[in-house]
């Protein structure tokens, strides 16, 4: 991983009060994570730590309690389908079988290309679309298998343009 932009990394300490400067380390983990490829290995977490000057245990907890972080490699599109409550209801478990059928892979996987994970999530807070799943920074909602299909031919279509 290449170092952080410090400049980025001060700013980001100077939000909070001198001595919690540990409040900064939800947006360094993602700012580490987008830095190394969509993961944080040990070494990536332990120089967060020594950015916060924290211990790295305080780093690998809160980065192995919320799924937003992944912990292994991953593909460059992650599918994260909300598993919970209204999207259970509305078929997510429907959506997920799906998904692992088409791709040919489990939860927690990647494709052989590298093109696609499928990662499970709990509530991600849009129970009115359900099922739904987070792509990135984009939430895909009221999920289909047809909706799903075009979802995946989109990112076959961007990830060969941009090769």
């Amino acid at each position: 991983m290449n170092k952080l932009d410090q400049q980025k990394v001060n700013e980001i300490i100077a939000r909070y009060p001198d001595g919690k400067q540990k409040s900064a380390l939800i947006p360094l983990l993602h700012m580490a994570q987008d830095a190394n490829n969509g993961w944080l290995d040990v070494p990536v977490m332990d120089y967060v730590a020594e950015l916060l000057n924290i211990l790295p245990i305080e780093v690998y907890e809160v980065a192995s309690f919320y799924t937003m972080y992944n912990l292994k490699p991953v593909g460059k599109y992650v599918f994260e389908v909300c598993r919970t409550g209204p999207c259970m209801l509305n078929g997510s478990d429907d959506i997920i079988a799906y998904i692992k059928e088409k791709l040919s892979i489990g939860e927690g996987e990647t494709t052989t290309d590298g093109l696609f994970t499928l990662k499970p999530a709990e509530c991600l807070g849009a129970c009115g679309y359900a099922p739904m799943m987070q792509l990135g920074k984009y939430y895909k909602e009221h999920l289909t298998k047809e909706k799903v299909d075009q979802i995946i031919d989109e990112c076959r279509k961007s990830a060969a343009l941009n090769n």
